[in-house]
């Protein structure tokens, strides 16, 4: 109206006329407000329209991704990104429809579906949806209730072609479905991008799941960091927030461990990014625990819902059901996801069924609260951590935390307990699998029986769990449980020791014995009579328990405590009928024979302890054997067949992922292309089991590869470089009371000396070796010390003794049924020939054979 008086002041005055009749009628018709001034709807938006926004900044990552939906939208008229909020769904969608706004000659069109109310508060039918895309695309009538919505709208497109992006349908998604698919039946040339945090569930849907930024790797450094797209959206971020931000060495690995906790999301990193001036990357991460508190920062150009981190899962949260978020909280308590089955039996409470927890469960990974990893055999199912954070937060406001991870530890338990039995067997690897995928659970759930005072929970826990940890070579892991429980020795406290607290004590004595050597371990526990249970199960159990304290004496400990006790762990099996003690015993058995010299006990025990394991079905059984007897064949010079029982022993580690046992076997092999005098191929064997070793901790691995590297190297020539190799293992044998390992590196240290000519040294060091090999009782250690000796001796200007010790050597050697084979003469033929060249022949001869009669005791005990 006011336009009209304008109008008609300005006509008068510049031109000195009135409006003419049109207008003037005009005028009427307005004041009269003729509903004929509206006339009829749009009949379609206008062309080569739009309304796309051009975000503030660049894009970061997503290129794989955005050529894959691209490539969907071509081929597809609905395609949906789905994923969790703050993910980046709204921009991968806008880059997307940019890209493709030449192929849609009626437009590109946003229309942002955030503002309107949730349709179970407003109960709004399809109309809803459909009048905020009328309002987009400019459609007169809206409002009105001439003209049904959804029909004015599929009228409007029915001819045209156009991309409606439709952002954030999750709180509307009944009437979002209900217009997409009236649209797409009435508009042929329509194609329809959505971004929602659940599917609409409609005929035609494509969907396409847009994860988290891809993550570093946890010790990358600044230019492998900067490989990862959440980094360099992190990385980005911070130098706009903080000019002069760069990752560097001092603050790379502080930047990986917050975008990997952040999960990659990248609202979350934004959000991060934008206080590391005032705190910086050491100070974000020291704080990320109170992730809600620390990412509250407002973002004046945000949606209220994604101003910080807190609400965008609040969005999610208020669309859920009381009984989704039950099972949400609830799943708080899992640590690194879960089976169905583990969620079914932690989850049901007050307010769900436990059949009803895979129906809600399916339902939250709709919602993009849940993340379903496929899995042929057992699908699992996670909380990124920061929505995991917020769950376990509402899990302590319901009350329900204590209960929830009384479950959790319940559930965890009683399945180590079903495992434990199956890692003996045939189902070994399967179980070994089983239980891998639920380590971190496993953790957990310690840690909840003994935050609840549950001790004998936690205790159950760590006796069943001990296994697992041994064949998986973490023996630290498997004591710290104990440590954790305060499992104690029987008989320190008042009464009778419950059967439990028996085979924890002998267990934790064992491991200590593994992880710290005979020096740090306390004496080995008795067994009070009392403590003997009358059952079968029982005293089968305890014989497993006596028989793994006495394998960790044998290689570790005291030998003659090791014969004691797997003696007696053998007398018990044999007694009980325990098929599987008696094979782990006479395994054992055949080592400490190895030890002794006494070669028809290593091979006989050896053979019927891999009939016994391979009639169980156990690989790791099998493996114990396969290497007591490739040590047997490596002894009597059969390398052909020492080869071929290593080769078949690496097969089966492999097969299990025993990766202790890959790396001895390889080194095996090592030893074999040794003896061959093929260095390169003994360095390759050796060198690839010092890589297995290192990657999954194995010292013991770690050990036997380098001396076998620090043997070829001394072999080649190089005494300094192999002593490079060797010197360190001394010491850690030497710390952990580990005797017939450190005997013979202190034999081939010696040899090192003597081959640089330094006899002082070497007869200093072979001396060391020699006391080490008669505290073992291994008589063809003490013969090769007594070797070595004779080196130094030869070295030093006294031949005819070095003559005299190699004899009483090689008769030691023959009277085991073990000489020296051609392949391993090397040492004592240079020494030999440094004798002889001394003394002449003839008097060489003489003292070598004066030194055969001499008893190796008594040799030995006059050069020590």
């Amino acid at each position: 109206m006011s336009s009209y008086a304008d109008l008609r002041e300005r006509l008068a005055e510049e031109l000195g006329a009135d409006p003419g009749p049109e207008v003037a009628e005009l005028h009427l018709r307005i004041l009269d407000q003729d509903p004929g001034l509206a006339g009829p709807a749009a009949a379609h938006p206008p062309g080569r329209g739009g309304d796309l926004p051009v975000p503030p900044t660049a894009l970061v990552g997503r290129a794989a991704e955005l050529g894959r939906v691209t490539g969907l939208v071509d081929r597809h008229r609905l395609v949906t990104l789905t994923g969790p909020g703050g993910v980046g769904k709204t921009r991968l969608a806008l880059a997307v429809a940019a890209a493709r706004s030449a192929d849609h000659p009626d437009g590109v069109w946003l229309v942002e579906l955030a503002g309107l109310r949730p349709e179970r508060e407003s109960g709004a039918g399809p109309e809803a949806v459909a009048e905020e895309v009328g309002a987009v695309l400019g459609l007169r009538g809206r409002g009105t209730s001439e003209t049904d919505p959804v029909a004015r709208l599929c009228d409007a497109l029915s001819a045209r072609r156009a991309l409606l992006l439709l952002d954030n349908c999750e709180h509307v998604v009944e009437s979002a479905a209900g217009t997409v698919t009236a649209l797409l039946r009435a508009a042929p040339g329509l194609r329809i991008l959505a971004t929602t945090r659940e599917p609409l569930a409609v005929d035609g849907e494509v969907l396409e799941s847009v994860d988290p930024l891809d993550l570093p790797g946890t010790d990358d450094g600044p230019d492998a960091a900067l490989e990862s797209d959440a980094v360099r959206l992190f990385a980005e971020r911070a130098a706009a927030a903080a000019p002069g931000f760069r990752l560097t060495d001092d603050n790379a690995a502080a930047v990986v461990t917050l975008c990997r906790r952040l999960d990659g999301i990248p609202l979350a990193l934004e959000l991060a990014a934008a206080r590391i001036r005032t705190l910086g990357a050491h100070g974000l991460l020291e704080r990320i625990d109170d992730r809600f508190r620390l990412l509250a920062g407002r973002r004046r150009d945000a949606p209220a819902r994604q101003r910080t981190l807190r609400a965008v899962i609040d969005w999610s949260w208020d669309l859920a059901s009381e009984a989704e978020r039950a099972v949400l909280r609830r799943l708080s308590v899992h640590a690194e996801g879960c089976t169905l089955e583990a969620a079914e039996a932690v989850c049901a409470g007050p307010g769900v069924a436990a059949e009803d927890v895979f129906d809600l469960l399916e339902r939250l990974v709709e919602r993009s609260l849940v993340v379903a990893v496929p899995d042929p055999d057992r699908p699992r199912f996670r909380l990124l951590e920061t929505v995991g954070a917020y769950a376990a937060e509402r899990l302590v406001e319901a009350g329900e935390r204590d209960a929830a991870r009384r479950a959790h530890a319940a559930y965890y338990t009683a399945l180590a307990e079903q495992a434990d039995p199956y890692l003996t067997g045939r189902e070994q690897g399967r179980r070994l699998l089983l239980l891998d995928a639920e380590t971190a659970n496993l953790r957990a759930a310690l840690h909840h029986s003994l935050e609840l005072g549950d001790t004998e929970t936690a205790l159950r826990l760590a006796l069943a769990g001990t296994w697992h940890l041994f064949l998986r070579g973490r023996f630290g892991e498997a004591l710290q449980r104990f440590a954790a429980v305060g499992a104690r020795t029987p008989g320190t406290r008042t009464g009778s020791p419950s059967m439990r607290e028996v085979r924890a004590a002998f267990s934790r004595a064992a491991l200590e014995l593994y992880v710290n050597g005979s020096a740090a371990s306390g004496p080995a526990p008795s067994l009070p009579a009392a403590a003997v249970p009358d059952d079968p199960p029982g005293r089968a159990a305890l014989a497993r328990a006596v028989w793994f304290l006495g394998s960790a004496h044998m290689g570790f400990g005291d030998l003659g405590v090791a014969e004691e006790l797997v003696g007696r762990a053998l007398r018990d099996a044999r007694a009980l009928g325990d098929t599987w003690v008696e094979a782990a015993a006479l395994a054992t058995r055949a080592t400490i024979a190895h030890f002794r010299g006494d070669l028809p006990g290593l091979l006989g025990d050896g053979e019927r302890s891999l009939a016994l394991f391979d009639g169980l079905g156990d690989g790791w059984g099998r493996l114990q054997a396969l290497d007591a007897l490739a040590a047997h064949a490596e002894i009597r010079g059969d390398l052909e067949r020492t080869a071929a029982l290593r080769r078949e022993a690496v097969g089966v580690a492999e097969g299990l992922m025993l990766w202790s046992e890959l790396a001895r076997h390889l080194a095996g092999l090592g030893r074999v292309a040794l003896l061959e005098r093929d260095f390169d191929r003994a360095d390759d064997f050796h060198g690839r089991s010092l890589r297995v070793a290192v990657e999954h901790g194995d010292q013991a691995g770690q050990e036997f590869a380098a001396i076998g590297l620090g043997m070829a190297a001394r072999r080649r020539g190089d005494p300094d470089g192999a002593e490079g190799h060797l010197r360190p293992w001394l010491a850690w044998n030497l710390r952990l009371g580990a005797e017939p390992g450190a005997a013979f590196v202190l034999a081939e240290l010696g040899f090192c000396a003597e081959q640089r000519g330094d006899a002082a040294q070497a007869l200093d060091l072979h001396r060391r070796g020699l006391a080490s090999a008669l505290r073992v009782g291994d008589p063809r250690a003490v013969a090769l010390a007594l070797e070595g000796t004779a080196g130094a001796l030869a070295l030093g200007g006294d031949a005819e003794r070095a003559a005299s010790l190699l004899g009483t050597a090689a008769a030691a050697r023959e009277s085991l049924g073990a000489p020296l084979p051609e392949a391993e003469r090397g040492d004592v033929d240079r020494i030999a020939r440094r004798a002889a060249g001394a003394l002449g022949e003839d008097s060489y001869k003489a003292a070598f054979a004066r030194g055969r009669t001499v008893p190796l005791p008594s040799r030995a005990e006059e050069v020590g």
